[in-house]
């Protein structure tokens, strides 16, 4: 509140006053969602012995790749995107992504009872 003044003198038979405020809102600030979706990646399955050695196998592949690229490339922020290109690529393709299982709200059981 900026200012507050009481008007005197509205003839509507009250003992009442006419309050004038001047106010300054403030609003709470928007937040930016996210563009891309955090991704996850399913790394229980490196705990079976076959996926852990295909994906190691695949993993020092795209290492050698990454060596070659990082000689070619002269920023700092273009040797950081290949790698993590890389790094997400080889991950997605080997592990692949973790299901997400939301847990239900309502039991199927109170939905029967109505």
């Amino acid at each position: 509140m900026k200012d507050v003044k009481a008007r005197r003198g509205a003839e509507i038979d009250s003992d009442h006053h006419l309050l004038v405020a001047k106010m300054k809102l403030m609003l709470k600030k928007r937040r930016k969602t996210r563009e891309t979706v955090l991704q996850r990646f399913n790394t229980a399955s490196l705990q079976h012995i076959d996926k852990l050695n295909e994906f190691k196998i695949a993993l020092i592949n795209r290492s050698q790749a990454i060596q070659e690229l990082l000689k070619k490339e002269t920023t700092v922020e273009n040797n950081w995107n290949g790698v993590n290109e890389a790094l997400t690529s080889t991950f997605q393709e080997v592990l692949g992504l973790k299901e997400h299982h939301h847990k239900e709200w309502i039991p199927i059981e109170t939905l029967k009872r109505t």
